[in-house]
């Protein structure tokens, strides 16, 4: 279980192995190589990916993670190559601060970016907001409500308005520079995790129409 808080971001060093099976990633990260261990989970992008393999290296450490089938075809894993910078959170402990919302890293399908506007509020000094309108697979939609939970690329998210399959995020200027968001840009896909206690409540409901 994660809260979609980016606790660093990684960078694919080596991408190995043939679409739709298998691949083996190599990621570098800020982390302490002595608090991973193997098996450990690392939401990476927003996939929950398990750790086989890691390593110590200046600055930090590298960790090997497999991508099977269906994280290759329903997420953005399968396009990662060397170069690629991704959003990476440690798996939550008990007591640990519950900062975002509960989330899986289940990845459920891909949104796209309609629209990227940068928001400027007179001189402020800690730089640009950004508003990213987002299309959402329509199975998906409606999961997503105005003020509600979304994950975006391992990110945990207010969703500020909802039109149809269209809803948008605004993106403060922290997370902007700390995160992936900042390179986002229109038509970019993200890796979509619709909030968990949405997905039970509409099955809910469907059993009781149902019954």
């Amino acid at each position: 279980m994660f809260t979609g808080i980016v606790t660093d971001v990684g960078e694919v060093v080596s991408a190995e192995g043939a679409q739709g099976t298998l691949k083996r990633l190599r990621i570098h990260a800020s982390y302490d190589p002595a608090t991973i261990a193997l098996g450990a989970s690392i939401a990476c992008g927003g996939p929950c990916l398990t750790v086989v393999a890691f390593g110590p290296r200046d600055g930090g450490c590298w960790f090997d993670v497999d991508a099977a089938a269906e994280t290759l075809e329903r997420t953005t894993v399968g396009a990662w190559k060397p170069g690629t910078r991704v959003n990476l959170e440690r798996s939550l402990k008990i007591g640990d601060e519950l900062g975002g919302h509960i989330v899986t890293g289940h990845v459920d399908g891909l949104a796209t970016i309609e629209a990227r506007e940068a928001i400027t509020a007179g001189d402020n000094p800690w730089g640009p907001t950004a508003r990213f309108v987002i299309r959402a697979p329509s199975a998906l939609a409606p999961f997503i409500a105005e003020k509600g939970s979304v994950c975006l690329d391992g990110t945990s998210l207010t969703v500020n308005s909802v039109d149809g399959d269209l809803f948008s995020v605004l993106i403060i200027p922290h997370t902007l520079a700390v995160t992936t968001w900042g390179e986002r840009q229109e038509g970019d896909r993200l890796n979509l995790e619709v909030d968990l206690m949405a997905r039970y409540a509409a099955r809910l409901a469907e059993a009781r129409r149902a019954g």
